[in-house]
This record gives C-alpha cells, sequence and structure tokens, in this order.
C-alpha cells in the first residue's frame, strides 16, 4: 500500500494552482471542472507518477474553522521534503513567500513554515 493521494484545502483554487505551480515548482496533473469547481491536483516534477497533492476547494463549512484554528496555532496542514531547507527558504523568501517560521534545525531535522497564499501553512523539511 502506498499513499496516491493527499490534499489541502484551498481558499481560491486559481491562485492555489499558480503558487504551488510558479512559485513553489510543483507541476498541474489533473484539472478537471466539476461545477463552480475543480479536481485539480499537482505533483512533484521529479516524481510525475507519485503521489498526487490535490488543491481542494474550502467550501464545506467545517473547513474554515478547521484552517483558521491550525494557523492560528501554527500548525502546518502538510509537510514538503526539499533538498535544502535555508536554499528553498531563501528562494522563496526571494519570491515574496512569508514564512511563519525560519528555517529551524532540530538535530538531523530542518524546518521552516510558508503561508501559502490559500489559508494554509506548509512545512518544508530535510532530515539527514
Amino acid at each position: 500500500m502506498k499513499i496516491h493521494l493527499a490534499s489541502v484545502f484551498v481558499d481560491d483554487q486559481a491562485e492555489a494552482l499558480r503558487f504551488y505551480t510558479e512559485v513553489l515548482g510543483f507541476v498541474k496533473k489533473h484539472d478537471v471542472p466539476l461545477g463552480d469547481d475543480r479536481w485539480l491536483t499537482v505533483v512533484s516534477p521529479e516524481d510525475p507518477d507519485g503521489t498526487e497533492l490535490l488543491l481542494e476547494p474550502s467550501g464545506h463549512p467545517a473547513v474554515p474553522p478547521y484552517k483558521a484554528a491550525l494557523v492560528e496555532d501554527g500548525i502546518p496542514a502538510t509537510s514538503f521534503a526539499v533538498d535544502d531547507v535555508q536554499a528553498e527558504y531563501d528562494r522563496l523568501r526571494a519570491l515574496g513567500v512569508r514564512f511563519t517560521q525560519e528555517p529551524l534545525e532540530m538535530g538531523p531535522i530542518t524546518t521552516a513554515v510558508l503561508d501559502d497564499t490559500c489559508g494554509n501553512l506548509i512545512q518544508i523539511v530535510h532530515s539527514e
């Protein structure tokens, strides 16, 4: 068994697609119209047949308070692996990305947390 799909609730699918592709560097995998919303997934360009991230609309009434509580407590909605947290932090900061946690070394793990502009905090992590 392996993870096929994970999701992150986003306030605006078009903005999310722009941020996750143009800023973070993922590539669009699926974009299927579903009424007012879309089945919209992105993948890593390093693994185009790997785990997909669904940019899921935040329309369900439970989602806004859930997301707000996570952000208020500083809890990331998900985590992405990177080769070098400091380099990725520097690259993303240069693109105007706002971080809520600068790179932090915790033994063999380094993390940083960014705002995805769509209502979520996202952690980037590297483990040695």
